[in-house]
């Protein structure tokens, strides 16, 4: 025990070290922003330096109150240890040293020589010696005091046994956003975490595996390792709705990282508001990969042959192209499969170009403004021939004249699908148009016909088993140039057009090369839970492996009752009554009339600890104690209702109460 205090107490006197040279790291900094303010250089050069002083000063006067450092590795004297032989380092979130010049404090987890903290083993020590974690207080600072201890792992003795700091970090009761998961990832995670930019990769994740954490400790990784090539590309993180986004948006600034993008799908393509919503049947033909085909052949049915010759005025001279050279111009243009705006400036560029060699023949070489005001006295035939257009426009015209539907589906939708398509009361104009959600990704599918969108260096995609093929396709766009992390569970896909298989979803994306990897343990629900859900697996019509658990911990309660508003109360009274979240998932009928429950009996405390809602929104959250309301109508409710169950039976992470009138559909 003496032998314990004394190490706490070094830890502890060593955190205060650290807390003093965090300190005079914010101080520092803020000076530097003011200094570089007067540095003489040129405007894009102090531009960037203002930048990059601002940015730190920021990242680290926003740092959050917290414990500094979660882990220590000491490497031994083998050969393995490499450079580090005989070394120690503690292992934060952050880098921390008393001035640039000196050794760290504490090393970044996503430094390499972290990994071996996180990959190290018995089996295969990797030159650690110890691998040391330490116990906080639940909801710490970062006081030192609140270090109240700490585990050694002898690895190079061959000492290993399952972390008791580990398994308590897993089972605190989640309150509040998404925690990062920085002194818990396990090596299968890690493997995933620190993929290099290069890599697509696609996470298959049962519930509870930490698939999100992830993928947005992967974007920490990636803007930790290739800053330049990331930050000047950009990040993206698209995650399925808002309130998913609100539950992890503390993750990345946790980690340092400030300056990334999260927005759902919507956000991404938002040129107008959704102020519509479609049928079933029309949103399933509007998502459907052939979609595209029917939007390129709508857009390129504008384009029209030539029907006479052009004469070009210049001066004295009277120049002309003939009516075979201008279709042979029109269909070079149209085989090189341009973007269409492109397309339309080569045909410009190229009928100035014939009319250029006339008159260079005559009259000698020709400078830039004679080429442009050429071209201003053709913009009547190119605009004839291919026209501009505006997205919107080819859009509204495929949903609300069946003569330009027919034109573009033929072969490619049905009867039936094109009458779904159609709008029942067009506007007037696309101007005046009322827009789908699914309206606006067809929209963007004919913007990126007319002009490249910008792209981003690396896309993480989350909840990607319920993305349509078309709204894969705005995503694959965004990222052709660069690399993806998808993130799913098929087993959890609810939207009518969820994906089955990963390859195709792939594909859709435009990334088939990535490789398609699997999380199957579970660190948050617990196996009683995991059990239970796993039931419905075979039930799903996906091909997906059964998750296990980390934990043996967990409450399992099935209750049948015939009052089914007396025994949710109940249960939720009883909930609030222990630490922790409260989620109460029901079908979506019923949300409304158990919200307005919970409310009049006075158990939504501020902020509130119990969220009632159906299970479509749940997912991808966590509450600790979680009550299922009437499995069947949850399966009713909608053609994936065994995928919403699972969904709803996965969500928790301490306690799963099921309360039924009717029969429950699990076998």
């Amino acid at each position: 025990m003496k032998s314990l205090d004394h190490a706490l107490d070094q830890e502890r006197r060593y955190h205060d070290r650290c807390r003093t040279a965090l300190a005079a790291t914010i101080t520092d900094s803020t000076e530097q922003v003011v200094a570089g303010e007067g540095v003489a250089a040129s405007g894009a050069d102090a531009e960037a330096l203002g930048y990059v002083l601002r940015s730190r000063a920021k990242a680290l006067s926003e740092e959050p109150d917290r414990p500094l450092f979660f882990g220590r590795v000491t490497f031994d004297e083998s050969s393995a240890a490499g450079d580090h032989l005989g070394q120690s380092y503690h292992i934060g979130r952050r880098r921390l040293a008393e001035h640039p010049e000196a050794p760290p404090l504490v090393v970044d987890w996503r430094a390499p020589v972290s990994r071996a903290f996180y990959q190290a083993g018995a089996h295969d020590p990797k030159g650690v010696a110890v691998r040391r974690r330490f116990g906080w207080t639940p909801g710490s600072s970062g006081a030192s005091e609140d270090l109240s201890s700490l585990e050694d792992e002898h690895l190079a003795a061959g000492e290993s046994a399952p972390s008791l700091t580990v398994a308590r970090e897993l089972e605190r009761p989640r309150v509040g956003p998404m925690r990062d998961i920085a002194a818990t990832i396990q090596p299968e995670q890690d493997d995933l975490v620190r993929a290099p930019l290069s890599k697509s990769v696609c996470v298959q994740g049962a519930p509870g595996t930490g698939k999100t954490a992830v993928g947005l400790h992967r974007a920490a990784y990636l803007l930790y390792t290739y800053p330049g090539r990331v930050q000047r590309s950009g990040l993206l993180i698209v995650g399925p709705n808002r309130a998913f986004l609100q539950y992890i948006s503390d993750v990345l600034p946790s980690l340092g990282e400030l300056e990334v993008r999260q927005c759902t799908i919507q956000d991404e393509i938002a040129r107008h508001p959704v102020r519509a919503q479609d049928p079933q049947a029309t949103a399933l033909v509007k998502h459907d990969a052939r979609m595209a085909q029917v939007l390129r052949r709508a857009l390129y049915a504008r384009v029209t042959e030539p029907t006479s010759s052009v004469a070009v005025v210049d001066g004295s001279y009277r120049w002309r192209v003939s009516l075979d050279e201008l279709r042979e111009v029109v269909a070079g243009v149209l085989a090189q499969d341009a973007p269409y705006a492109v397309g339309r400036e080569r045909v410009r560029t190229r009928v100035v170009n014939v009319v250029r060699q006339q008159a260079e023949r005559r009259a000698g070489p020709k400078n830039n403004e004679w080429m442009r005001k050429t071209g201003r006295s053709i913009a009547a035939f190119v605009d004839s021939v291919w026209p501009k257009v505006r997205p919107e426009e080819i859009v509204a015209a495929v949903l609300t004249s069946p003569t330009a539907l027919a034109a573009a589906a033929d072969g490619r939708l049905t009867a039936e699908e094109q009458k779904a398509l159609l709008w029942p009361k067009p506007p007037r104009s696309w101007k005046s148009a009322r827009w789908s959600d699914a309206d606006l990704v067809l929209i963007d599918e004919v913007a990126a016909l007319v002009e490249r969108p910008p792209g981003y260096g690396h896309v993480v995609i989350d909840e990607a088993q319920d993305l349509s093929p078309m709204q894969c396709r705005v995503l694959g766009r965004r990222v052709d140039l660069g690399s993806v992390t998808v993130l799913g569970d098929l087993a959890q896909g609810t939207t009518p057009w969820a994906a089955r298989t990963w390859p195709e979803q792939l594909a859709h994306l435009g990334k088939p090369e990535s490789q398609i990897l699997s999380l199957t343990t579970g660190f948050r629900v617990p196996a009683t839970i995991l059990a239970y859900a796993n039931r419905l697996l075979p039930s799903l019509n996906v091909s997906v492996p059964p998750s296990l658990s980390f934990r043996t911990d967990g409450h399992l309660a099935v209750q049948a009752t015939p009052d089914l508003t007396r025994a949710t109360l109940k249960a939720v009274q009883s909930a609030v009554k222990l630490p922790g979240s409260i989620g109460v998932i029901a079908a979506p009928g019923e949300v409304g009339r158990l919200q307005r429950m919970v409310s009049a009996a006075g158990l939504n405390t501020s902020p509130p600890r119990v969220s009632v809602l159906p299970a479509a929104t749940a997912k991808g959250l966590e509450f600790d104690h979680v009550i299922v309301v009437e499995p069947a109508a949850i399966v009713e409710g909608d053609a994936r209702g065994l995928n919403h169950l699972y969904v709803a039976l996965t969500r928790a992470v301490t306690r799963l109460e099921i309360l039924h009138r009717r029969p429950l559909p699990i076998d």
